[in-house]
């Protein structure tokens, strides 16, 4: 219902602006499946951070917390996948690209232990702290390409190139790699971990209610959070560290289009559900690969596209509001047979 909202608006508002909406969503379908390469190199490929993303956000809101400082743990995940990449040269491609994809897990992880600190011990929300270190990490970007990490002949703002052995294969015939298996494991695995494990079920009480989790369970609260917003961290991390092995091959600015904000739509359309998280992170990435194309071929600026992101965020946001109020009106009001 979401997504159909989405795109009937996007229909409605290029109509009224004197647009062919059937042009605009047939070179939005060409440019995300209209081919092989397009939905491998371009739909699938541009999956693979977001579904990382959006696992760690849906981790941390299954707790209860909001990490919205997913932008700046991607980034110093790259930060550290570049620094580790430049200096494994010499280990077998399976120990390289072991290495990068663990020092950009330790980079998210650090990134957030100062929310982490500010929230157990001031109570500060995580919701401002992790937002916050968004900017430091874009400034810290920016610090590297231009200083520790510049390329050799300083001539320009980025990286010298990984070493070849930390570089993610790909399926032959496109540039998918490695990652999108990894993100696909993940998610199952975190759907498991929800379902079937008693980490699970203690992980869920404490998104329900840390007070009530305590008493009725003796669910420690304050640790479990603690790790929860680690683990979130670092998978943000890892999909820096996945993008910088498996597509970018170097640190540079701008080197995420907002994958950290996107991230949140994904698993917020996902209801937090990993395995959901998959196909929500296939349609934004089918979004931004189409994207493209919708502005090369219909004449339809790219930007048209976060008109159906945004009406997806808010129609899922305004559901669960109605939903909550429908189960407030359930328990609250007391039924015709209790009134007698």
């Amino acid at each position: 219902m979401a997504s159909g909202a989405g795109f009937l608006l996007l229909a409605i508002g290029l109509w009224l602006l004197g647009y062919d909406p059937g042009a605009a969503f047939q070179a939005l379908w060409s440019g995300a499946f209209g081919s092989w390469y397009a939905l491998t190199s371009g739909t699938l490929l541009r999956s693979v951070p977001l579904i990382l993303l959006g696992l760690g956000f849906g981790l941390a809101f299954r707790g209860g917390a909001l990490n919205i400082g997913m932008e700046g743990q991607f980034l110093a995940g790259a930060i550290a996948a570049t620094w580790a990449g430049l200096q494994v040269g010499g280990l077998p491609a399976p120990l390289a690209i072991a290495t990068v994809w663990l020092a950009a897990l330790v980079a998210g992880a650090l990134w957030i232990v100062v929310p982490v600190i500010l929230k157990l011990r001031f109570g500060v929300l995580e919701v401002i702290s992790t937002l916050l270190l968004n900017f430091v990490a874009e400034a810290m970007v920016s610090f590297m390409v231009q200083g520790p990490l510049q390329e050799a002949k300083q001539a320009y703002p980025q990286s010298d190139l990984i070493a070849d052995a930390a570089r993610l294969p790909t399926l032959a015939g496109s540039r998918l790699h490695l990652g999108f298996v990894l993100a696909v494991g993940l998610a199952v695995a975190g759907q498991v971990l929800f379902d079937r494990t008693l980490w699970g079920f203690r992980l869920k009480a404490l998104g329900a209610g840390p007070r009530a989790a305590w008493m009725t369970g003796r669910i420690p609260a304050g640790r479990m959070l603690a790790i929860v917003l680690l683990c979130s961290g670092a998978m943000a991390g890892l999909g820096g560290g996945v993008e910088v092995s498996g597509v970018t091959y170097a640190l540079f600015q701008n080197l995420s289009p907002g994958y950290g904000f996107t991230g949140i739509a994904v698993a917020l359309l996902a209801r937090g559900q990993p395995l959901a998280i998959i196909a929500t992170g296939i349609l934004f990435g089918a979004l931004d690969a189409g994207a493209g194309a919708m502005q090369r071929d219909a004449g339809i600026p790219a930007v048209a596209v976060n008109v159906v992101q945004a009406v997806i965020i808010i129609t899922v946001l305004l559901a669960d509001v109605m939903a909550r109020r429908r189960r407030a009106m359930t328990i609250y009001v007391p039924s015709k047979e209790a009134a007698t």
